[in-house]
């Protein structure tokens, strides 16, 4: 088995792994670094781009794990697109807002190589997707290469408990196993129920580390968080104060979302109007129409229902009134410049009645990293667009995160028992605490931290 990190950085960024298994070439995930722009944000895709991929298998639909398909599929265009059923309904929707994006960086940060694929090539590329349910096994090989005499290997979808339709994927060869554990969650969320994992074994593990370096309080618990998010809403609140959660459209608005309706159906907030971005109501729509196909809690809960919820129209963030209490649920999660988040951040961040609270990662170069880091009543550089910014307005942050914690997933090797362990999607200190702490607990299990571009055989 040849596995190959296609991702650009040593570093959380652009998730891609090119997989040579039994014969049969398959790449999974095709991302986007989220913290580069233009051609420097892409995969590895030159190191490969002379093998025949017979298929792309997506995990979930996070920018960072689909975001340069169609330019993927310019290196694979015999290659078909796999991913489960629920990341179906929302990956076409994921990339042409890519391209929508795209299009507004080039002509306001002067980004020439943008759009880096066009609406069109979204629309061209659609027909090669396929969709399938959970805890399926489904042969993806060539028909041509299955005939000359070479086994297809099969793929399975595990629920992943991530985000809607995020899966972990098995791969089964006649002599070898794979398993590729995507973004993973192995705690219940307010919406989603945790991973489905139950008795994966693999010889090959590809292991995310986003958390390996960020150890689990003693005693902590996400109920006890998310009370504490609700009570120091309430708290603003009393103070005629408005709250500005930023977050990501796709997940992490809609787990959001739901503890706010089921606060306010419990009468501990106030029915109000809840202001989001156009493309976090796309997909929290997607959310209701699909429960039924989820695995979730709260399945009769429709959030588009329970919650009155207010589109920001382009420009609104810049004038509404921030008084009287508001609850703003805003995209970006990081912040990022010409966004209705960075806009009211920048408004709210000098008045001492707001607040300003974290449900999610912000990198720390970011706008919303810088935010975060921020000292109150201190002068800080927020950003190129807005400058140096005061902040007297209440921050917290709150650990509501859709990734397994450090400990879980280090249990999950024991689960798996693989010969190797291949550590991504984690910056150098957390696939270090992972590579030390299975070399403590399982000695014969070799670990592998594969550097941008480096092909390893398992």
């Amino acid at each position: 088995m040849k596995i190959t990190n296609l991702n650009p950085a040593d570093e959380i960024g652009a998730s891609s792994w090119f997989v040579d298994i039994g014969g049969h070439r398959l790449l999974m995930d095709a991302g986007t670094h989220p913290k580069r722009d233009g051609l420097s944000s892409l995969p590895l895709y030159d190191i490969v781009k002379k093998e025949e991929v017979e298929a792309v298998v997506l995990s979930h639909c996070h920018h960072d794990h689909v975001g340069s398909l169609p330019v993927a599929l310019r290196h694979f265009p015999k290659a078909h697109v796999l991913m489960t059923e629920l990341s179906y309904f929302l990956l076409e929707r994921v990339l042409h807002n890519s391209v929508n994006v795209m299009n507004r960086q080039r002509e306001e940060l002067g980004i020439r190589e943008y759009p880096l694929f066009t609406h069109d090539e979204v629309d061209e590329i659609a027909p090669l997707f396929q969709g399938f349910r959970y805890n399926r096994e489904i042969a993806w090989a060539s028909f041509q290469k299955v005939r000359a005499g070479k086994p297809s290997p099969t793929l399975e979808f595990l629920d992943a408990g991530h985000t809607l339709g995020s899966a972990g994927v098995m791969v089964r060869a006649p002599r070898e196993t794979l398993f590729f554990t995507g973004d993973v969650c192995f705690h219940d969320q307010t919406l989603l129920k945790s991973a489905r994992f139950e008795d994966v074994q693999a010889d090959v593990l590809i292991m995310e580390s986003t958390r390996g370096a960020r150890a689990t309080p003693k005693g902590f618990t996400r109920a006890s968080e998310v009370e504490r998010l609700i009570k120091s809403i309430t708290r603003v609140q009393r103070r005629k104060g408005s709250v500005l959660i930023p977050t990501f459209a796709l997940g992490r608005t809609q787990e959001v979302l739901a503890m706010l309706a089921l606060a306010m159906r419990d009468g501990r907030i106030p029915r109000q109007p809840i202001y989001i971005g156009g493309l976090g109501r796309v997909f929290t729509e997607i959310y209701d129409l699909q429960a039924h196909r989820t695995p979730r809690q709260h399945s009769g809960l429709k959030l588009t229902e329970a919650l009155e919820l207010e589109v920001l129209e382009k420009g609104q963030a810049e004038k509404i009134r921030l008084s009287g209490g508001k609850i703003f649920v805003i995209t970006a999660g990081m912040m990022s410049e010409n966004t209705a988040a960075h806009d009211l951040a920048v408004r709210m961040a000098g008045d001492k009645n707001h607040a300003v609270f974290f449900a999610g990662y912000a990198d720390a170069s970011t706008p919303g990293g810088r935010f975060k880091a921020s000292k109150i009543n201190e002068p800080f550089i927020f950003s190129a667009a807005a400058g140096e910014v005061v902040r007297r307005c209440e921050m917290d942050d709150f650990d509501l995160s859709a990734h397994a914690s450090r400990e879980d997933l280090l249990d999950f090797v024991g689960e798996v028992d693989p010969r190797a362990v291949l550590l991504g999607h984690g910056d150098p200190a957390a696939r270090t605490w992972f590579q030390q702490q299975i070399g403590i607990r399982w000695p014969k299990i070799k670990v592998i931290q594969p550097k941008p571009g480096e092909s390893v055989t398992v």
